[in-house]
């Protein structure tokens, strides 16, 4: 997993009038409360929405077939008047459409993608391939759980080029230190699938942040075991452990990441605000940034959007 990457790639900035286009490459529309809430809250917030026709569609426990998922994506991409894609929500599917995703058209034109859980097999391998900057983040269905703070970060970091830096609250901070690299990361079980395949993030001098639901951890400890047999950790250079929601024992998983990590002396951050939480902080894939010891804040480098 060497191969040399793409050069970063920073979508233009999201401002007020703006369309965005609500995306549904994963799981069915379950809940349309929580749809037209989302469309509300993009709306209050000063963005045209745009809806595909067909957003009701399903094909068992997924938003349609695999064709009709990816060419949905791929017709976004392609709209020039679609300058951001919010996904509607997770679930299952994003790993079967990744490789009809077209890779070259999304390089041509880079634009801002958001979503987290099972979106994150997409913000990954669209972000190896073309090196376009993703976003970790919210989605539609989840937008009416956040705190009125989302609103500030969602201006921040997608309508404003300024490096920007976060200062979460209720930081844990297991080891020490400050460290420099590459943010990459997201659901740790979808990432788990991305392995040996052309979708795998770049593990090598990575900030790696890690969420996940419904795991039991003793799962989250094997999931991470393999990736250090995988040789995946041997190169990274910080960790951020985000919101494992409904998985039981936290006091274990950080436990566990401590002794994978124990002789690399690297810094490891606990409860961050990513995940399927109540706060779930947006962050750029593939954006250098600096875990800083000192202060326990989180900054970027550089901009993240044009």
């Amino acid at each position: 997993m060497n191969e040399t990457a793409p050069d970063l790639i920073l979508p233009d900035r999201l401002k007020r009038g703006d369309t965005v286009g609500i995306a549904i490459p994963a799981g069915p529309i379950i809940r349309e409360d929580e749809f037209a809430t989302g469309v509300r809250l993009l709306t209050d917030m000063g963005y045209k929405v745009r809806i595909p026709p067909d957003y009701k569609r399903m094909n068992s426990y997924l938003a349609g077939t695999d064709k009709e998922r990816a060419a949905e994506l791929n017709s976004f991409f392609a709209d020039p008047e679609i300058k951001a894609i919010v996904a509607a929500r997770g679930g299952y599917g994003s790993l079967r459409i990744v490789a009809d995703l077209d890779m070259a058209s999304i390089k041509r034109n880079p634009k801002i993608i958001i979503g987290f859980s099972d979106i994150c097999v997409l913000l990954t391998a669209i972000h190896r391939n073309t090196g376009l900057v993703t976003f970790h983040g919210p989605m539609l269905s989840t937008l009416q759980r956040l705190n009125s703070h989302f609103h500030e970060s969602f201006f921040s970091m997608l309508a404003k080029p300024d490096p920007q830096t976060i200062k979460p609250s209720g930081l844990e901070i297991l080891i020490k230190g400050s460290a420099r690299g590459k943010l990459v990361g997201g659901n740790l079980t979808n990432l788990l699938h991305l392995l040996a395949t052309p979708f795998e993030l770049s593990w090598e001098n990575c900030i790696l942040f890690l969420e996940d639901v419904n795991e039991s951890s003793y799962r989250v400890d094997r999931i991470l075991t393999h990736l250090k047999h995988a040789g995946r950790l041997d190169s990274v250079r910080g960790l951020i452990l985000g919101t494992f929601e409904n998985c039981d024992n936290m006091e274990n998983i950080w436990a566990r990441a401590m002794e994978l990590f124990g002789d690399t002396n690297i810094p490891i951050w606990a409860n961050f605000p990513t995940g399927h939480g109540e706060n779930n902080q947006i962050l750029p894939i593939g954006v250098e940034a600096e875990m800083d010891g000192a202060t326990g804040k989180l900054k970027f480098l550089g901009p993240c959007i044009a």
